[in-house]
């Protein structure tokens, strides 16, 4: 058994699974630990779902790789100023022609952690008390993803405002997951400046601070406008009325026609007879 091991080309790691900051350097440890052969054949290749390519390949560094990457004593990978689109696994194959078996290989799966950038955040600028009220914050840059944390003059605010005194008189819940601080019902203690900060294990960010106003409902003013409106409606309602009562909105017509009827000279009756619109007149004399 011993002898065998000795005739079969045999790779091991430090760390199968490297984590490293971004714009850091990757060490992909790759190390021969038995091999018959003087010079064994070594290629690295980085393979992205169903993609493979070349990082080294007949003894050099392919594509941009060689201005950034090298091998490190005879088998492992060094990249300098990775980035995310580095992460990915790592194969390191060695060719032996003159070991029994003559051929390994081993996996290196690369993550790299990612500083969180300034994130968006969307406050509310006016929101009337006792209203509800939503504050939004995200950040998509980061990883792994971070977590969100709210404050509001500089006070960092707790998950729960009934879980801290100095927050009793507010009604509020704070997602560290999804950034959102919800607010069931706002007071005028509400009003300031807000502002969310992303963090994970890399650093964090913060976004600009916003001003957020609680103000009262005026319901003197909203009562008034109200009844000034039914006043102004009321006053045109009789002034319509009237209208109607004067005879301005009448009008008569006869065979599509404005008619009006014409005066009645003094000692004129008119009679109308059962044929439309024929009318004969009868005269009456005062001696």
């Amino acid at each position: 058994l011993l002898r065998h091991r000795i005739l079969a080309v045999e790779l091991t790691s430090v760390n199968t699974n490297p984590v490293v900051q971004e714009f850091q350097r990757a060490d992909l440890s790759c190390i021969i630990s038995s091999t018959k052969t003087l010079n064994p054949r070594i290629e690295w290749k980085k393979i992205v779902g169903k993609d493979t390519t070349y990082v080294y390949y007949d003894n050099k560094m392919q594509g941009d790789w060689g201005t950034r990457a090298q091998l490190q004593g005879r088998t492992s990978l060094v990249i300098h100023n990775v980035t995310r689109a580095d992460k990915g696994i790592y194969r390191c194959e060695v060719v032996a022609p003159e070991d029994v078996n003559i051929g390994a290989e081993i996996n290196i799966n690369l993550t790299i952690h990612v500083k969180p950038v300034a994130p968006k955040c969307r406050v509310p600028p006016s929101v009337p008390v006792g209203k509800s009220a939503t504050l939004h914050c995200q950040e998509k840059e980061g990883f792994p993803e971070p977590t969100y944390s709210w404050y509001r003059n500089a006070d960092s605010l707790p998950g729960d405002s009934r879980s801290n005194p100095k927050f009793q008189n507010s009604s509020f819940t704070v997602n560290p997951k999804t950034g959102t601080l919800i607010f069931t019902e706002v007071h005028k203690g509400d009003t300031g400046r807000y502002y969310c900060i992303a963090t994970n294990n890399v650093g964090s960010a913060k976004c600009e601070e916003q001003h957020m106003e609680v103000y009262d409902l005026n319901i003197a003013g909203i009562v008034g406008g109200v009844l000034v409106v039914l006043t102004v409606l009321s006053l045109i309602t009789v002034g319509i009325c009237c209208a109607y009562r004067k005879g301005f909105f009448v009008n008569n017509k006869q065979n599509g026609n404005s008619y009006k009827t014409p005066t009645k000279p003094d000692g004129v009756n008119y009679i109308h007879t059962d044929e439309e619109g024929d009318f004969r007149h009868k005269s009456s004399f005062v001696i």
